[in-house]
């Protein structure tokens, strides 16, 4: 995505709006040609490109079709109908994918209003655990993405990231008189440099709702600290992300740390992320990796 000199709005080629809605480079090309549904400029050395209008047209396209109207009815419809259609139908329609999709939009134009809203409705039937691991766990991934290729611009990503974080803070906060009933503690921390919390926050707020001691040290902290956690509580489960560090060239070094140092404990790692998903790491004795903080949250708790 690129920002165009004379314009304080992106303009996005078609893989980027590929990446965006979910729909191939060659449907969008047919729509344009059958239904003139955008209309993409041109630079001045003949490249296309489409500007946050088509986007939103384009991803509000995508809610209808997913809601089963087909792509000539949508074509025929104005803007206000299909924003009538949607807001209509995200308060009936429970379904996850399109309730993502809804949130992209709130992310795209920095609508605070529909992000909340999306939230409230969903929550009227849901628990907030449901909420976490069915809406913005999987929001969370998808925005991952469409930052690491990018396809949205950092400010997209902090915005979504604050709202998002802000919710989260306010829910565990309403379990800081909460009763310890299980003899487990957790300790959550993420190694150095790395910075992508509110995952972690989550499931800090998850696993205190269960009922367990949870222990959330924050971002960044340097494996001494690690290490001195174990000499002052004992043997703990850890818990971790490893979504940019350490870097796929370090984690395998880091791994061996934790083999080494804890080996003669019963401490135990619970990890997940992007890198360690890369590098296709195996669980161990000591270290536990899982495809997802769902199967995490559904493992380790399990786990006695």
């Amino acid at each position: 995505m690129e920002q165009r000199e004379n314009s304080h709005m992106y303009s996005f080629s078609i893989k980027d709006l590929e990446h965006l809605s979910g729909v191939k480079a060659h449907t969008i090309r047919m729509w344009e040609q059958r239904y003139n549904l955008l209309e993409p400029q041109r630079t001045d050395t003949n490249i296309r490109f489409y500007n946050g209008d088509d986007l939103k047209l384009l991803l509000n396209v995508s809610i209808l079709q997913e809601f089963g109207y087909k792509i000539s009815a949508i074509c025929s419809m104005g803007d206000a109908e299909m924003k009538k259609i949607i807001q209509e139908k995200s308060k009936f329609d429970e379904e996850e994918k399109h309730l993502l999709n809804i949130l992209k939009i709130s992310m795209i134009n920095y609508d605070e209003t529909l992000f909340q809203s999306v939230l409230a409705n969903y929550l009227k039937d849901h628990s907030l655990e449901q909420t976490f691991n069915s809406i913005l766990i999987p929001f969370l991934s998808m925005v991952g993405v469409l930052w690491q290729t990018d396809s949205i611009c950092p400010a997209q990503e902090h915005f979504i990231s604050n709202l998002i974080r802000q919710k989260v803070y306010c829910s565990i906060d309403t379990l800081a008189n909460e009763t310890v009933q299980h003899e487990r503690t957790f300790v959550l921390y993420l190694p150095e440099n790395e910075i992508h919390d509110i995952g972690l926050l989550m499931m800090h707020y998850i696993i205190k709702a269960k009922g367990y001691r949870s222990i959330y040290l924050g971002t960044s902290v340097p494996f001494a600290d690690i290490l001195q956690v174990q000499q002052r509580l004992g043997d703990v489960d850890f818990v971790s992300f490893f979504t940019t560090h350490p870097s796929t060239n370090d984690a395998l070094k880091y791994l061996s740390k934790i083999e080494e140092a804890f080996a003669n404990t019963g401490s135990k790692f619970h990890l997940s992320g992007w890198v360690l998903k890369e590098l296709k790491v195996q669980s161990s004795k000591v270290v536990s990796v899982y495809s997802s903080p769902q199967e995490m949250l559904d493992k380790s708790l399990s786990n006695k």
